[in-house]
């Protein structure tokens, strides 16, 4: 047999060639050897990869002012067709992926094509703080003579150009932020008193009999149909699911003992997450489930979120029946519909 590594700590980790008292070890095989690349060895292809860095900068300014075009120039209110709004949308999206990708891909390219490829080792050395700091000043201005930037106006310029651009949107943005939003118009939608309860899309009012236990019916308020202007907006806080449970099955808190009407309640189809339509409702169980998100709902605690990221329950409409047997609104929402917001109480 072979004489193995004794554990000395002068030969640690090596091993002893059967039959012979030297010791072998294995050779640093060395930095493997440079390939040039074609920008390197031709001019003409240097030149092509510069100009090509430079338009992939431009197609990122292009991008932002794209952006900006779909946030500015197309004016939303409560008129605008839904076409105009796909159409901000579009703008507003492959504005943003190409101000984005135009700068990560050029950057991406500029150091493939252009910026040396050499690799290098560096031992290791004590640190002293002053000396430290004349070497990382010169390795900063290495970095840039390496890169080309000081050189190379056109790829700088656009780069510069690019970079001042891509900001600008994150400020638009921001500018939707602004407090000088009134929160009353999330607060209050066309649920009121006496106002009835209609099927969505049809808007034909419905019974008390109408609604048997295990049903569900999407509902829009009385009216919706017949408006001209913001038809979108009131719709997208107003809809409803309506469901009839046992009232036995129902865990009222105090104060809410009237907002059904014989086990059927009605609940704010608007996730509390981000926004979502809530439209599957598991009979047996009796949850409500947003689809984007997964987050649950139980209806028998008064849609309590038992699951998921919401942060609130889904708001209670509370109804009751008119004179002829119809199911009517006895006011508003008592809590915003949607998602959380900062002036929400």
């Amino acid at each position: 047999m072979g004489d193995h590594s004794h554990g000395d700590p002068n030969t640690s980790g090596t091993v002893a060639t059967a039959g012979q008292g030297q010791v072998e070890k294995f050779q640093d095989p060395g930095l493997p050897p440079h390939r040039p690349r074609l920008a390197d060895k031709d001019p003409r292809a240097e030149k092509r990869a510069e100009r090509q860095v430079a338009i992939l900068f431009a197609i990122s300014a292009i991008g932002t002012l794209l952006f900006f075009v779909g946030y500015f120039a197309i004016r939303l209110d409560e008129t605008t067709a839904i076409s105009t709004l796909r159409l901000q949308n579009l703008m507003l999206g492959l504005g943003t992926a190409f101000a984005m990708l135009g700068i990560g891909v050029g950057i991406v390219h500029w150091a493939k094509t252009l910026m040396p490829d050499h690799e290098v080792a560096e031992e290791r050395h004590e640190i002293r703080p002053e000396e430290d700091r004349r070497v990382a000043e010169k390795m900063i201005g290495e970095i840039l003579d390496e890169s080309g930037i000081k050189r190379r106006p056109l790829i700088r310029n656009t780069l510069i150009g690019a970079g001042v651009l891509a900001i600008l949107p994150a400020i638009g943005i921001f500018r939707d932020l602004s407090k000088n939003i009134n929160p009353d118009i999330l607060r209050h939608t066309m649920w009121d008193k006496g106002v009835r309860l209609t099927r969505d899309p049809e808007g034909t009012p419905i019974k008390a009999s109408d609604v048997t236990i295990g049903s569900a019916f999407h509902v829009i308020p009385e009216g919706l149909n017949e408006l001209h202007e913001g038809k979108l907006n009131e719709k997208a806080k107003s809809v409803v699911l309506l469901m009839r449970l046992n009232p036995a099955d129902l865990h009222v808190s105090p104060g809410r003992e009237n907002w059904n009407y014989n086990g059927i309640v009605a609940y704010s189809k608007i996730c509390t997450h981000v926004g979502c339509p809530v439209a599957l409702y598991e009979q047996q169980t009796h949850h409500l489930l947003c689809p984007c998100h997964q987050s649950t709902f139980d209806l028998t605690q008064e849609c309590k979120v038992i699951f998921g990221p919401a942060a609130h329950p889904l708001p209670q409409l509370p109804i009751t029946v008119d004179s002829e047997g119809y199911l009517v609104a006895q006011s508003d929402f008592h809590s915003p519909v949607g998602p959380s917001f900062w002036e929400r109480g």
